[in-house]
């Protein structure tokens, strides 16, 4: 289980970051690297660490199942994700 904080930062950094996209977006169109620079450094997506949703582990992130591979492996076991069960020959 990750620090409340670090969740915490995580949630208001995917939040700036979504706050952002369309200014960043237009900016870059434009090539106006000078106001993109002024932008906070937070809403840049290349900073944003991936996390765990249930328990916010940053390391071994399954980005296609959302979490890390500790919860997956556990909710594999007991059949609660859809399509994935455990391997046997």
């Amino acid at each position: 289980m990750a620090k409340k904080s670090k969740v915490a930062k995580y949630e208001r950094q995917k939040a700036m970051i979504a706050k952002y996209a369309d200014i960043r977006r237009e900016l870059k169109k434009e090539g106006n690297y000078a106001e993109l620079a002024k932008l906070p450094k937070d809403s840049n997506p290349i900073r944003l660490r991936n996390r765990d949703e249930l328990d916010g582990r940053p390391r071994a992130y399954m980005r296609k199942f959302g979490m890390s591979r500790l919860n997956f492996r556990k909710y594999a076991h007991m059949g609660q994700i859809p399509g994935v069960h455990k391997a046997s020959w």
